[in-house]
């Protein structure tokens, strides 16, 4: 099984002045996961924290992380066909009152869609989405 990657676990990882190389070869051994990927709403996820950095020395160190992860992760597209089972989802949830968040339910469909855990450190939410494997890192 693989891994898809929630934009916390590289986040933290970036604070912790972890290299993104060593981060995937420490899980690879924690988990024995050999394959991992990144949504395109977690590549997203990481834009977004790169447009909102507070002074251009962050914005730079933030650039830096992230095009050192594109490098390294594959990242795979959310497609139409996988727009279906978010939809019932979010619908079926809403209707008892709960709530996720979109990009969360988006990431989550992407594990379930190639048969993937997905490790985050934002397991609250990852849970409420029935099906994929939640791995806590």
């Amino acid at each position: 099984m693989g891994l898809v990657l929630d934009s916390r676990v590289l986040i933290a990882a970036e604070r912790e002045k972890r290299p993104v190389s060593l981060l995937l070869a420490s899980l690879s051994e924690e988990l024995s996961e050999a394959e991992f990927l990144l949504s395109s709403i977690t590549v997203m996820e990481l834009e977004h924290g790169w447009h909102r950095a507070n002074t251009p020395e962050a914005a730079a160190k933030r650039r830096r992380y992230l095009d050192e992860t594109l490098a390294i992760l594959p990242v795979e597209p959310f497609t139409r066909e996988m727009g279906v089972l978010p939809a019932k989802i979010d619908a079926d949830m809403k209707k008892t009152g709960l709530v996720i968040a979109a990009a969360d339910l988006l990431i989550g469909v992407t594990a379930l869609h190639y048969g993937y855990a997905v490790g985050t450190r934002n397991v609250r939410h990852f849970k409420m989405i029935p099906g994929p494997q939640v791995i806590t890192l």
